[in-house]
């Protein structure tokens, strides 16, 4: 009920009908989840292969004493049953490459990219063109995080990413603090959730940065 002065309730029942699949459960992952979970989408589809260790808990959100060692995706179906017993969560302990065409359902709405590997998020962008299937995008590293979104047919994210194609993102340079990942992937939610209800100003063909220590942004057009 606390949506319905910002989202009416045929939005929210269109929310509940929604099959989101996410790529990763760590960082930006856990925290997309989480507020898709708490907004009320339906479905969430979510791949990541490893178990949370000690050095996550300074970034992810579903990370905690009790958790270390512990598959990621198990603990965010467990989770999620106590945020929000109504969402369907599929986890698959599994990177999205593995099995991907087997797993893929023909009702997912949306694309939500939470990996930390430029070469995986190229071939996750390479999935969702194929698939004609919106892909919502972030990175974040140090004080700096951005975010876009590609439709069918865009290269934008292949734009941005070509110049560090070999490598890992930003993040294993710069290290990562809390407060940007959850910033990050809460704009990740937001296209998320204008993508489903059609609503606003989405980033398409555009990326936002942000610096969150001068408290600056910037939208970049991307041909």
């Amino acid at each position: 009920m606390r949506n319905f002065n910002a989202i009416d309730r045929k939005e929210q029942e269109e929310l509940k009908r929604s099959h989101v699949l996410v790529a990763g459960c760590g960082g930006l992952g856990g925290y997309v989840i989480s507020y898709l979970a708490r907004l009320g989408v339906g479905k969430i589809t979510a791949f990541d292969p490893d178990e949370f260790a000690e050095h996550n808990l300074n970034r992810q959100i579903f990370a905690d004493m009790s958790t270390i060692n512990k598959s990621k995706v198990e603990v965010v179906k467990e989770a999620l049953s106590l945020i929000n017993p109504e969402v369907e969560f599929k986890g698959i302990k599994a990177r999205f490459e593995e099995g991907f065409e087997e797993m893929w359902e023909s009702d997912i709405k949306v694309v939500v990219d939470a990996l930390d590997s430029i070469p995986s998020r190229l071939e996750l962008a390479g999935i969702c063109r194929e698939k004609k299937v919106p892909l919502v995008y972030g990175m974040v590293g140090g004080w700096y995080g951005e975010v876009g979104t590609q439709f069918p047919g865009d290269e934008t994210l292949e734009n941005l990413c070509r110049m560090g194609i070999k490598g890992q993102g930003i993040e294993k340079e710069e290290g990562v603090l809390s407060f940007v990942v959850g910033g990050t992937a809460a704009l990740q939610a937001a296209e998320a959730v204008k993508v489903i209800l059609g609503r606003g100003e989405i980033l398409h063909g555009k990326v936002l940065f942000f610096d969150f220590l001068e408290m600056e942004s910037e939208v970049l057009e991307l041909a």
